[in-house]
């Protein structure tokens, strides 16, 4: 299996948010998560970062922010380059998603855990 190493935008240490649930299944199914919060803690044994990384080879980005405070992310997202974007629902943007497209980054609108679940991801 091809490792899609994902960056969640919007990783909680609650776990009854979707930020967090999403990066338990994706760690479960094998894939090298960053998870990206605004407070820091833990989900599992894996750091919410908070501090946007400079990661590089970002197959995806998955969104769990929504699209009110999603501007300050646009630039930064696109200078990943990463092959998609996942809109998760609540937070599809049609300004993000016309930038992802100019920059040739495909913007999926769909559900992390869902298509983990159905082996579409």
């Amino acid at each position: 299996m091809i490792n899609k190493k994902t960056l969640i935008l919007g990783a909680s240490p609650n776990p009854d948010r979707y930020g967090y649930k999403a990066t338990v299944m994706l760690k479960e199914h094998g894939f090298d998560v960053i998870p990206f919060g605004l407070r820091s803690g833990k989900i599992g044994d894996t750091e919410i970062i908070t501090n946007l990384p400079e990661a590089e080879d970002i197959d995806t980005v998955t969104l769990y922010v929504g699209p009110q405070n999603q501007q300050s992310y646009i630039d930064y997202v696109i200078t990943l380059k990463p092959k998609r974007v996942i809109f998760n629902p609540g937070t599809e943007n049609e300004a993000f998603e016309a930038s992802l497209k100019i920059a040739g980054i495909q913007p999926v609108e769909a559900c992390t855990l869902v298509m983990l679940q159905t082996g579409q991801y």
